[in-house]
């Protein structure tokens, strides 16, 4: 360095500028230094904002998974680099553990959320069909049943869209439709008891003017089917579609129909098959004169959609001279056990499985005020109580077909059932021997004579 003291010559000049070089890029040196500190600091920052959010989604989630990590035991020994080594190995490879089920489980979080959206979509593909009449002059004390949930269930036996290998025939040789199946799932307001009522195809009916129906759109016409004396119950899905059904259903209960789920021979394989089965049990195996042989072996069986099929509706079992009872029971059995199978924890956490039961669910059902959200409120009743509370029966009748091939109904025994469930009220196990005109045929309406409502009870 020189001295700025010195007599200036032209060495000296040179020694200045030199001097003021090296100082301008020592100055610059620095600078540059601490933009390098700057962004050295901003990497920091950024590093530390991954674990930042992990450890809000830890938060948000109530530390589904400990955050903190484990204290280092105490050493007895001095430890060498090798064990230093593995013991920082396993603490980082547990704390990813951790940090990795944080994130799969804020992901559980958002899917449980985007369900929601997926109800909405699944909701939208069900075929709304006109179909209940919750006004009826029929339902007994319409305002007492506020918060029952009675489902009417129809199983339809329509061929329209049946391809040949469902092996259940053809709109040309079988036209229209019937209602091969009906059913009652009753679910009081208080939640504390499920009643699942069958219905004989041939219960003898009074049926009602109904507006014609049209299958094979699903829809009505403004023409109208006029009302029959004697007719049996299967008629009245046949001439006028859901609305009849629900009409007479009506008529004989009086209780109010909120739901209406219709279900055809179409779907119904797919959503059993959607499950990989269901598990029945028999006594004996099940061999149909009509159908040929539905389960070879007895015990336990976890059937396929096509004999799920067959065991629905098969009604002429060899050694079952009930015929139609005999398949109410296997329907009955058939329906706990599907919804036992779509409530496990193989379905429910299997999001494959849910999906594509719902899916075929929705392609295979129509009716009214009928969505996932009712469903599972069926569902979760009937899997959430014990044998006790839930109830399988038939509606009371004769069991003998009178001259015209129809069962008929036990007026006075099939009343005190449904004003059981109106009322809320214990189901009688063994009702008195009916008098002689109990068997008449039943009226097209029904006044309630009135009574106090929603006693709590199981039965």
């Amino acid at each position: 360095m020189t001295d700025e003291l010195e007599a200036i010559d032209d060495a000296t000049i040179i020694k200045r500028k030199i001097d003021h070089t090296l100082a301008r890029f020592s100055a610059a040196h620095d600078e540059l230094e601490a933009e390098e500190a700057k962004k050295r600091e901003r990497r920091e920052r950024l590093a530390l904002r991954p674990a930042a959010l992990l450890e809000q989604t830890r938060t948000a989630l109530q530390r589904v998974v400990t955050t903190a990590d484990p204290e280092p035991a105490e050493e007895s020994a001095p430890q060498t680099r090798l064990q230093e080594k593995k013991e920082r190995k396993t603490r980082q490879t547990a704390k990813a553990g951790r940090i990795t089920a944080a994130v799969v489980a804020a992901l559980v979080f958002l899917s449980i959320g985007s369900a929601w959206g997926a109800q909405t979509w699944f909701d939208a593909k069900f075929n709304t069909v006109a179909s209940l009449d919750e006004d009826s002059a029929d339902i007994q004390d319409a305002a007492g049943q506020t918060g029952d949930e009675n489902f009417l269930m129809v199983g339809s036996d329509t061929r329209d869209g049946a391809a040949a290998e469902d092996g259940v025939g053809d709109a040309d040789g079988t036209p229209g439709a019937r209602s091969d199946t009906v059913m009652i799932a009753h679910v009081p307001a208080d939640r504390q008891r499920v009643v699942m009522v069958s219905f004989p195809r041939d219960l003898e009916i009074s049926r009602p003017e109904c507006k014609r129906w049209d299958p094979a759109t699903s829809s009505y016409s403004d023409e109208t089917s006029p009302a029959q004396k004697i007719a049996k119950l299967n008629t009245a899905y046949a001439v006028g579609g859901p609305q009849c059904v629900t009409k007479v259903i009506q008529q004989i209960t009086g209780m109010k129909m909120n739901h209406f789920v219709g279900i055809d021979f179409n779907g119904f394989k797919s959503m059993v098959d959607a499950v990989q089965g269901v598990t029945v049990y028999n006594e004996k195996p099940i061999d149909d004169t009509t159908l040929g042989m539905i389960i070879p072996q007895a015990g336990e069986v976890r059937i396929s959609g096509d004999q799920a099929l067959n065991y629905v509706r098969a009604r002429h079992v060899k050694g079952d001279p009930t015929s139609d009872y005999g398949r109410i029971k296997r329907q009955q059995a058939f329906l706990g056990a599907l919804l036992k199978t779509v409530m496990s924890k193989d379905v429910i956490l299997d999001t494959g499985k849910l999906s594509g039961f719902i899916d075929a669910f929705a392609k295979a059902t129509f009716g009214e005020n009928l969505g996932i959200k009712q469903m599972m409120t069926l569902a979760k009743s009937m899997r959430g109580m014990g044998s006790d509370k839930v109830k399988f029966l038939t509606v009371p009748t004769t069991e003998e077909a009178n001259k015209r091939g129809n069962e008929v109904l036990l007026q006075s025994k099939a009343k005190a059932v449904f004003d059981a469930l109106i009322n809320n009220t214990p189901l009688e196990e063994k009702a008195p021997a009916p008098p002689a005109s109990d068997t008449a045929s039943p009226p097209t309406s029904s006044a309630k004579s009135g009574g106090a409502k929603k006693s709590s009870s199981s039965g």
